[in-house]
């Protein structure tokens, strides 16, 4: 099978809007200011953006194509995602395609949700009736009662210790400390790490991401159109998606990475070792873990040698969530998706709002979305470049 690649496609505009533990704004509200700010950092008119992808678990009953009209925004091309934190990476292939086909020349790609206090709960009671059906009768519900059934048995599995995920959650934290839109900043060490309480074993409460209201977002268009508009940008090599990734495992260790690693790295004409920083989706540390096996920085198993052999902070050896992740920076609903792409977007172009990683030409983003009882369905990654 023959691919067209992405040549010429770029990723620009990376905006977030800074984050609120709970908030009784709208959805609607986060989204709005995202696209305003993206506006008015790029100096771009209205009318110039005739491409919008969103995503967000709190806009019903809106959809993107509501937001044309609350906006102002007359489209060519619309696109609306439910595929939590996966979205961003199916954004971006979208958009890439629409742009590279002409159905249109600047994609905003944006996502945020608002937090009420009850927000959460209600969120995860609806989120996948598969989830309910295998749950709800044993009075389990939510993503920490999945999580943690997946974190025991890869942990079991292959010997992983406490401190080997801690070490995701410790690095993450330092990287956060300069990020400041971070809502947990301070320092973090592993004695307070393993220190925290129990949430649903073996997840301790700094296993777990903090709900939170936000929004992330970026444009996707063509570099001739970013050149001329003045705007830095980093380059598309190589993206991949896949659904419902070895159906037959009896419960998740793997994900759709796995599957499509090799096309990824491919599309991008390199290996594994050109990579110098990655922003791995991360709702929990074992995640993290799967995910450095899946996209071949180690083998199957050996994720736990990997984090005891490297730093992952952005001075590190392998920089991994280099402004904290949604494990420090929290997640903001379906904007959690969207931080690792507007991270790397800034580390590519000298804007990091944080710590910037040193001689950072080539990153991983990742997404990860679609949790049911026993497995993440939507995976995806995307390689860009400075």
């Amino acid at each position: 099978m023959r691919r067209l690649g992405y040549e010429g496609v770029v990723v620009a505009a990376p905006v977030s809007v800074p984050y609120a533990r709970f908030s009784t704004r709208t959805a609607h509200a986060f989204l709005g200011e995202l696209l305003r700010t993206i506006l008015a950092r790029t100096g771009l008119a209205k009318a110039r953006i005739d491409g919008l992808c969103v995503a967000s678990f709190s806009l019903a009953p809106d959809s993107a194509v509501a937001l044309t009209e609350h906006f102002g925004i007359s489209a060519r091309w619309v696109d609306h995602l439910p595929f939590g934190g996966a979205s961003a990476i199916l954004a971006l292939h979208r958009a890439a395609r629409a742009v590279q086909a002409g159905d249109a020349e600047i994609v905003a790609c944006i996502a945020g949700d608002t937090n009420d206090p009850d927000a959460f709960r209600r969120s995860t009671a609806a989120f996948s009736r598969f989830g309910q059906d295998a749950a709800y009768p044993y009075g389990a519900s939510g993503t920490n009662a999945t999580v943690a059934l997946l974190t025991d048995h890869y942990m079991r599995t292959y010997g992983v210790e406490a401190e080997d995920l801690g070490r995701i959650c410790v690095a993450q934290r330092a990287n956060a400390g300069p990020y400041p839109n971070a809502l947990l900043r301070s320092a973090m060490t592993m004695e307070d790490y393993l220190a925290s309480r129990p949430v649903a074993e073996p997840l301790r409460l700094f296993d777990c991401v903090m709900p939170c209201a936000g929004a992330e977002g970026f444009i996707v268009t063509t570099r001739e159109t970013a050149e001329r508009e003045g705007l830095p940008y980093a380059n598309l090599l190589a993206v991949m998606e896949r659904h419902n990734a070895y159906p037959d495992d009896p419960i998740q260790m793997r994900g759709g990475w796995a599957e499509g690693r090799d096309d990824l790295y491919a599309q991008a004409g390199m290996t594994p070792a050109a990579i110098d920083f990655a922003e791995l989706y991360d709702d929990y540390p074992v995640v993290v873990a799967m995910q450095l096996e899946d996209l071949g920085f180690c083998d199957k198993g050996e994720a736990k040698a990997f984090l005891r052999a490297h730093d992952l902070t952005t001075a590190g050896s392998f920089p991994v969530n280099t402004c904290g992740g949604q494990l420090s920076a929290g997640q903001a609903g379906a904007a959690g998706g969207f931080l690792g792409i507007v991270e790397a977007v800034r580390q590519l172009t000298d804007t990091a709002e944080g710590a910037a990683v040193p001689k950072a030409d080539i990153g991983l983003v990742t997404g990860f979305g679609m949790i049911n009882y026993d497995r993440g369905l939507t995976a995806g990654a995307a390689i860009l470049a400075r």
